[in-house]
Formats: structure tokens, C-alpha cells, sequence
């Protein structure tokens, strides 16, 4: 992940990152909280003490994301350390329908004191010092407390150390200071599953996709799994396939999961076999993984069975 100056010009460099970007495809039906390691788009050699090879690079290309946008992409295949390092241009093509923003407009009118406050506490969480960011954040909201982008800031610093009510209020205090400001439900959300609590989950991912349709397909997860549980399995669908048609390169392969599933309990067994089996495929050695082939023996055993019993659940 690499972040851009005012002009739009972009760099990468890795061997200066142990982080790289999480991926939503392997996280369990319980929540994002374990993400893995989705690869690295990069030209660098190194990350975090191992090679990058020019082998993996076959396997990357460079986007950009911007909410409201889509991102043409670059295709690193081909590409050696030795090439210009200049990639090129990437083109961003303005979507419809996106009504909300990672960027919180009334945040821009923030007095100096507050921001120069939010910038301590921004600088404190890349260093992962959350007890300092907490207290800089709280600075920031103090002295302007519309400050939307400090209170989503300040309710991850406080996600982090673990504190949930105090970080769901955060995120509340965000929302309230801009509503379209997006950040706040999709971490709103992620605490409500990670409590089990469903119809909170459905609530807030519906709020955040009427504001953007496009850029969060896993809200489009979310949505499916809370609803799944509900009991709610058409709207349930409906979500999955949804967030599937946002995914087609299948970097969130756990959507043929979940809409196996849902399939499964609306006794489409042959449809929810096909899926899981390509879930499966992608996902051969995930956490899961026995799991998922128990529950696909199941159906598999329900597809000749005359009256089939009860499907399998997550």
C-alpha cells in the first residue's frame, strides 16, 4: 500500500514496510479480525526480511482507490529490477451513485490546534503507540468536536486496545459529526460481528451501501452473513451475489462460501455443492477448511437423499 502526494504522484517501496495489505477473503464468518496477507504489489526486493521475486510480481498489478472511482490497472507481469522504475499512469473513472466519502469535508474546517493535534495522533498510530494516539485524538475532538476524521481516528485507536464500547462511541461521534462520512459504519459494523449482533450488523452495512453501493464489497459480506443468521436467507442472497459481482477476479472467495450456505438452506443443494467446491479450490488450506468439507460431505449426502433433513450451519 502506497499513498499519494498532492499532484498524484505514487511510490512504492517495501523494504521500508513490514505491513502488507490485509485481505478480506480469508477472515472467518465471524468477523475481519484475522486477515492474511494478500501479497505484494511492489518492485522492491525485500519486505520485512524475505525476497520479493520477480517470479511473484507475475502474479501483481498496481491500482489505485479512491471512494466514488474505479481504478484502471497495471500489470507488473513481465517487469524486472533492473526496468525503469516509472510504471506509468493510472486512470481513475468517476462512478455514479456514491453519495458518501472517506474523507470528511467538515473535518477540512478544523482550527490549527486541533489539527496539528490529530496530525500527533495519526503520526502515534503508524507507530502502532495507541495509548498516545488515544491521547492526541482526544486532544483533537476536544478542541473541535465536529472533527469527524479525529473521532473515527481516535475509535481506532481505541478498537486497538481492545476497548469496544468506548470505540463504538467514537465511531458514533464520527457519524453524527458527518454521516457521509463512510470510514465509521464499515468498523461499526466489523465490532457488531464480532458481538454477534446481527441486526446491527444489517443496519449499519445498509446505511453504508445506500451511501456507496460500489467501493465495499465486504459490506456486502457482512450484510449476507447478518442476514444468514437472521434467518433472512432471500435478502441474505441477494447480498452475496451482490458483492460477487463487485469481486470478479475472486479476491473474497468466502462470498461462494456464504452463498453456498444460504443456498444450501434454501434447499438449492446442487447449486451450494458447485460453490463450496470452488471455494474450496481457491481456498484449499484455509482455517476452515475442514470445516467447509464436513459441510460439503452434508450436502453432498443430501443431494441423494429423496427427504432431505435439516442443511448444515456455519
Amino acid at each position: 500500500m502506497a499513498y499519494t502526494d498532492s499532484r498524484g504522484h505514487f511510490s512504492l517501496d517495501l523494504s521500508r514496510s513490514t505491513n502488507i495489505l490485509p485481505d478480506a477473503s480469508t477472515s472467518s464468518l465471524d468477523g475481519f479480525e484475522q486477515m492474511a496477507s494478500a501479497g505484494a504489489s511492489s518492485l522492491s526486493r525485500t519486505i520485512g526480511g524475505g525476497r520479493v521475486t520477480e517470479q511473484m510480481m507475475s502474479r501483481c498489478e498496481l491500482q489505485a482507490s479512491l471512494v466514488g472511482y474505479r481504478s484502471d490497472s497495471i500489470d507488473l507481469s513481465g517487469r524486472r529490477f533492473m526496468d525503469k522504475p516509472d510504471v506509468g499512469t493510472i486512470l481513475l473513472h468517476r462512478l455514479a451513485k456514491v453519495e458518501g466519502s472517506t474523507i470528511s469535508a467538515i473535518s477540512l474546517a478544523a482550527p490549527k490546534g486541533a489539527r496539528k493535534a490529530y496530525e500527533k495522533g495519526i503520526a502515534a498510530s503508524r507507530k502502532k503507540k495507541w495509548d498516545e494516539a488515544q491521547t492526541h485524538l482526544e486532544q483533537a475532538v476536544a478542541l473541535y468536536p465536529q472533527y469527524a476524521d479525529a473521532w473515527y481516528e481516535l475509535g481506532v485507536a481505541l478498537h486497538e486496545q481492545g476497548h469496544l464500547d468506548q470505540a463504538r462511541n467514537a465511531y458514533r461521534q464520527a457519524q453524527n459529526a458527518d454521516s457521509k462520512f463512510l470510514k465509521p459504519y464499515r468498523q461499526m459494523a466489523v465490532i457488531a460481528v464480532r458481538e454477534k449482533k446481527w441486526e446491527e450488523v444489517a443496519q449499519t452495512t445498509d446505511r453504508l451501501l445506500r451511501l456507496d453501493p460500489v467501493d465495499f464489497p465486504d459490506a456486502y459480506f457482512l450484510s449476507a452473513v447478518a442476514r444468514f443468521n437472521l434467518g433472512d436467507l432471500d435478502a441474505a442472497e441477494k447480498s452475496a451475489r451482490a458483492g460477487m459481482k463487485l469481486d470478479p477476479n475472486h479476491r473474497m472467495p468466502r462470498f461462494e462460501h456464504v452463498l453456498g450456505l444460504i443456498l444450501a438452506n434454501k434447499r438449492d443443494y446442487a447449486g451450494a455443492a458447485q460453490l463450496i467446491r470452488s471455494y474450496l479450490q481457491r481456498e484449499p488450506d484455509g482455517q476452515d477448511s475442514a470445516q467447509v468439507r464436513s459441510q460439503l460431505a452434508e450436502i453432498d449426502r443430501l443431494l441423494d437423499t429423496p427427504a432431505a433433513p435439516t442443511p448444515p450451519n456455519p
